[in-house]
């Protein structure tokens, strides 16, 4: 694969790395009260444009041919927005008593909270040739579960802002969360013929307003010499979500393998990559809306922002090896099955 290409398969990541350092080179463009204006342009318009075009490009109607699996389903929304979250607060009590940022911690526990995203998780189970329509259906549910389930779990677990009252926040997460996804789908309704001739890069949009909402994340940081990013910790914590990655995945695939556990293996694929797999897209506009006031917001976000690449490039690597054992069990349940009583 040539530079550009690779260039252009990546450029999200790189773009997070440019604006980090944009953000650390001029801070003052982005902090409240700056060119930006980013209690106007981020905390509303921003925030509100990508879950409008979430609601845009979600194919609600492909959700129904998934609808019956029920138990899969089941496992993969308490996996991901019960089981995660408590095994997560179980293991900071143990990494509190180390040195690591404290405010790196809980930004550890906020991903827990987050729910499985609409694109990464459905893009790896269809390059394994895994269950697509369960991956599509866990991943477009979790995300409208996640807008309210997710500032619960991370009020219950963390607490938010003493500024911004309880009903402040919820008011502000239906106006710029539940209003444009609705509004989004209501669109989409009329526009259904000509999105899917035109196919709007959808991805690209969310992605591009997201870098915006980072870049003016990291400038409040930078803009503010007490807060310091210790780089042993964000070492430690990147190694922590790799291992939490590893452990969960190996976890998910031993509870839908086991004798009686009636999942075949493409529902096994799905759930391996649907439990694990964390919502950048949604989650940093949340932590945006529910730490408001927060001078270490851009702390609690980095998990957040090591977890997303990380799920990719880790999947991704997997994907062979997945599919191979995939291919392997499918052959042996078709021979096992022509095999005489």
């Amino acid at each position: 694969m040539g530079l550009l290409a690779r260039i252009r398969k990546e450029w999200f990541i790189i773009g997070i790395v440019l604006v980090i350092l944009s953000a650390k080179l001029q801070p003052s463009i982005g902090v409240k009260g700056g060119p930006l204006k980013p209690e106007v342009t981020i905390a509303y318009i921003a925030v509100s444009l990508i879950f409008f075009n979430s609601g845009l490009s979600l194919k609600t109607e492909e959700l129904t041919s998934a609808l019956l699996h029920v138990r899969l389903h089941l496992f993969v929304q308490c996996f991901t927005l019960i089981f995660f979250p408590l095994a997560i607060w179980l293991l900071l009590k143990v990494l509190a008593l180390t040195a690591i940022d404290q405010w790196l911690l809980r930004g550890l526990q906020t991903v827990s909270c987050m729910p499985p995203p609409v694109s990464s998780a459905v893009i790896l189970t269809k390059a394994v040739g895994g269950n697509e329509a369960a991956a599509i259906f866990n991943s477009a549910f979790g995300s409208f579960l996640g807008i309210v389930v997710t500032p619960l779990l991370l009020l219950l677990f963390l607490g938010s802002s003493s500024s911004v009252p309880f009903s402040s926040i919820f008011s502000q997460l239906f106006m710029t969360v539940v209003v444009p996804l609705i509004l989004g789908q209501v669109c989409r309704r009329f526009l259904r013929e000509f999105l899917e001739r035109q196919k709007p890069p959808f991805g690209a949009i969310s992605s591009a307003v997201l870098l915006m909402i980072i870049y003016t994340t990291f400038c409040e940081t930078f803009s503010n010499p007490s807060i310091e990013l210790d780089p042993t910790s964000l070492l430690l914590v990147g190694l922590i979500i790799f291992s939490i990655q590893i452990s969960f995945m190996l976890l998910t695939f031993a509870f839908s393998t086991r004798p009686g556990s009636r999942f075949s293996p493409a529902d096994t694929v799905a759930i391996m990559f649907c439990s694990t797999h964390k919502s950048l897209t949604l989650g940093i506009p949340m932590l945006k809306i529910v730490f408001e006031g927060y001078e270490q917001l851009s702390l609690i976000s980095v998990p957040l922002l090591i977890y997303h690449p990380a799920q990719i490039l880790l999947g991704s690597v997997l994907v062979p090896t997945i599919r191979s054992w995939m291919t392997s069990r499918q052959k042996a349940v078709k021979l096992s099955a022509l095999q005489p009583i």
